[in-house]
């Protein structure tokens, strides 16, 4: 590992996201280095300039003194800028695309390392992207059909020869949807597919959940005792199960590597889920997911990693 630190820190993301409140006390306790942290959504309420002159270049926003020293950025859970409503609504969408166009341009232009890079972050948060990425990466995905075709989405529940779930497609804040088995309901409600497509996929009944958190090459596998738990199709939320630290099969390693290698991303919490039949399952990969829980269950330390990759650049820690 290299022991010269980057030029200095900023984490973009909410003002209350723990996670980034979690990596300031790491940065400060391990780095004697306190980040910059800047919320999106403080703009235009807060100014910010770009100037380019013969001297140079210099950018300013409120409260982020030494913007221009930055080497490093953890792009965690960034908003879009929060313009106030006017009376018009093309005013509005004007206003909107001219504050984003400007706070993300002055961001983006730091030549700095980023985690992640912002383009390739939303490219790779599209789960179509992710899975037929994560199949010609080597990885094993189990059946999926995505659409807001109902008729398509019964042939395939009904030809699928197993259970089928279904999930949402696309990411937001709003409130967290759950992976669900389609039941009797589900099948007289296959029409609203039309507006919302969504997500079916062959059910894997498992032998346990696997989450590993990927920092620039070193991985953080948990096992997840998801069969002693009431969250056997979704176990993401339920920690009522055991959490243990694994390694994962080469085959399996190498397949990850390929996959976030190809999507371009440095960070990211991936699910993958261990079937009856041995196999291991890619589910998805979350560019900004969550981990605290993680290292609060089995003492991985997952937030030293990634401040190590912030500051150093590699993501080792001595002794793992």
């Amino acid at each position: 590992m290299s022991t010269v630190p980057a030029r200095g820190v900023l984490i973009v993301s909410e003002a209350d996201d723990l996670h980034a409140a979690a990596m300031v006390a790491t940065l400060r306790e391990q780095h004697a280095m306190t980040p910059l942290r800047w919320d999106l959504r403080d703009f235009p309420r807060e100014p910010g300039s770009f100037r380019l002159g013969a001297a140079g270049v210099e950018r300013s926003l409120a409260g982020l003194a030494g913007l221009d020293e930055v080497g490093s950025v953890w792009w965690r859970r960034p908003h879009p800028s929060s313009v106030p409503a006017g009376v018009r609504a093309d005013d509005n969408a004007y206003r909107q695309a001219e504050c984003d166009a400007f706070v993300q341009g002055l961001l983006w232009s730091l030549g700095a390392q980023w985690i992640n890079d912002p383009g390739n972050d939303r490219i790779a948060h599209r789960k179509i992207v992710q899975l037929d990425t994560a199949r010609r990466a080597g990885c094993t995905v189990p059946d999926t059909l995505v659409t807001n075709d109902p008729d398509e989405a019964r042939e395939f529940i009904e030809t699928c020869g197993s259970r089928v779930v279904f999930k949402r497609t696309g990411t937001s804040r709003a409130e967290f949807s759950e992976t669900r088995l389609v039941g009797t309901a589900d099948l007289d409600r296959l029409g609203s597919i039309r507006w919302a497509p969504t997500t079916f996929q062959r059910y894997i009944d498992p032998e346990c959940d696997l989450r590993v958190v990927w920092v620039d090459g070193q991985e953080w596998a948990v096992r997840i005792d998801s069969r002693a738990g009431a969250g056997r199709v979704d176990s993401r939320l339920d920690t009522s199960v055991d959490f243990v630290p694994t390694l994962l099969p080469a085959a399996v390693s190498k397949s990850l590597a390929t996959l976030m290698g190809t999507l371009g991303l440095s960070f990211g919490v991936l699910d993958l889920r261990v079937g009856l039949d041995g196999e291991y399952y890619f589910l998805e990969v979350n560019p900004q997911g969550q981990f605290a829980y993680l290292e609060i269950k089995t003492g991985l330390p997952i937030f030293t990693s990634l401040a190590n990759l912030l500051v150093y650049g590699d993501g080792a820690v001595s002794g793992w």
